[in-house]
């Protein structure tokens, strides 16, 4: 429970540009959940390729920028498990994790047996999200996004970061949108940034895509004061953002994790902060966040749990 990412700095709770700059510029984590994750990743791959890879054609320059970035970072930080053997461009990638070699020749999409940002996509536990820059925006054009917070890449590809983030209640109408937009834009190479978001979900799925909502939004109505700590999670996710001196595009990184309220409630400090937090969110990000069904039901289970272990 150390490694994992507490989202709060404080007892009220609003949507803000929480960003601050990375002390490690690493755009992946290697966590001890990375071959089940890997595993789920792959076989939704197959089943459902595109709901969880999509790209536009202009972005495979840009893929292979991403592609040579994530080898770089997996071989730097995990020289024991990744290796990289380069000669010229023919590379030999090496994941020891799971026992596989891949030869390929940079720049060569052939080379390959799918896309660049999918085959890397394979051997890490982020979601990866390429936004490319011109004429002075930011598009959504390449994914892989097999861990969506109920969203949907085939529907959001091609928009702009204004239009993908307009569901967001008071976005704009607080200039979020335009400040955090301006942020992005101002994006330096060698400077990335982390920010992170979070929701609580009545079960432990990864894949909450907008698409599989029929197959667990219905588990919000099933939640009780008994069941709360077995069955709600908070979900967090590890957004990193990376400019990229050659494409000057942005990837994000999305590295989701989950914690039981059983589990995350243990530590004292967090449940009191919680609770505090979950008590005074207001009600539209209450409901944009999915939490109106089963908000009572989580406050009675963190106040009795508060009282059991004062």
């Amino acid at each position: 429970m150390n490694s994992f990412p507490y989202p709060f700095k404080g007892d009220v709770y609003r949507y803000s540009n929480n960003s601050t700059l990375l002390k490690v510029p690493k755009s992946i984590d290697i966590t001890d959940t990375y071959v089940d994750e890997i595993k789920l990743k792959r076989d939704l791959l197959t089943k459902y390729p595109k709901r969880c890879f999509q790209s536009q054609s202009h972005s495979i320059k840009g893929q292979w920028e991403i592609l040579e970035l994530i080898i770089d970072h997996l071989t730097t930080y995990y020289p024991t498990e990744f290796l990289i053997d380069k000669y010229g461009d023919d590379w030999v990638f090496r994941n020891k994790i799971l026992d596989e070699k891949h030869h390929f020749t940079f720049g060569d999409v052939d080379t390959l047996p799918c896309e660049p940002l999918d085959f890397i996509g394979r051997h890490v536990q982020e979601d990866l999200l390429f936004m490319m820059q011109r004429d002075g925006d930011l598009f959504l054009d390449a994914g892989q996004l097999c861990f969506p917070a109920n969203w949907s890449l085939a529907f959001n590809l091609g928009m702009n970061f204004k239009e993908i983030h307009h569901p967001i209640p008071g976005f704009k109408e607080e200039s979020l949108d335009n400040r955090i937009n301006n942020f992005l834009l101002r994006l330096e190479a060698g400077n990335p940034w982390g920010r992170k978001n979070w929701s609580l979900m009545a079960g432990s799925r990864l894949d909450t895509s907008l698409e599989t909502f029929d197959q667990w939004g219905q588990d919000r109505k099933k939640v009780t004061k008994e069941n709360a700590g077995d069955v709600v999670h908070l979900r967090v996710e590890d957004q990193k953002l990376f400019r990229l001196p050659g494409s000057n595009g942005i990837l994000f990184t999305i590295h989701t994790h989950l914690i039981s309220l059983d589990e995350f409630t243990t530590k004292r400090e967090w449940l009191v902060q919680f609770y505090q937090i979950l008590q005074e969110l207001p009600e539209y990000i209450t409901d944009y966040k999915g939490l109106s069904l089963f908000k009572k039901q989580v406050l009675d289970y963190l106040k009795e749990r508060h009282q059991e272990i004062r």
